[in-house]
């Protein structure tokens, strides 16, 4: 299984906005067309298509809240191709690209307290939580570097 991340573009943004998850993983997802946008018109977005061989399966969107802090804002696997191990590889990936900043000292995720699975996946790749975001509903997880 060769997995990568390339860059969404025009030739391939189509693919990754039809891209979508369960109907029980909607309420934790925003749709990959919504976060396109928002990183068009917002500054420090880097948006990034996962690929398994030729084909767009997954999406990820990190944010440089600051020079040293980066927060991983959206990622979800095309219902397709979940439980295959592409949601660990490519995470795996983001994390690596990610890290090639030297400024970089902080990695943060959230996500749904009330989702099952995020927990003890998010945990195996070192981030720990930190307790709920600001507004109290998503909980926080960080990897310091």
């Amino acid at each position: 299984m060769s997995i990568r991340l390339e860059a969404v573009t025009s030739l391939n943004y189509e693919a990754v906005c039809d891209l979508d998850v369960t109907d029980e993983q909607q309420e934790y997802v925003a749709s990959n067309m919504w976060s396109l946008v928002e990183s068009h018109y917002c500054q420090g977005h880097t948006c990034k298509a996962i690929y398994q061989n030729d084909k767009p399966v997954g999406f990820f969107m990190w944010v440089s809240e600051t020079p040293e802090k980066v927060s991983i804002w959206r990622f979800m696997v095309d219902q397709r191709y979940q439980k295959s191990g592409i949601g660990r590889a490519a995470l795996n990936l983001a994390l690596n690209e990610i890290k090639t900043s030297d400024k970089v000292k902080e990695i943060e995720i959230c996500y749904d307290p009330e989702n099952p699975v995020a927990k003890g996946f998010y945990s195996s790749f070192g981030f720990q939580e930190v307790g709920l975001d600001e507004d109290g509903e998503d909980m926080l997880a960080v990897i310091k570097l």
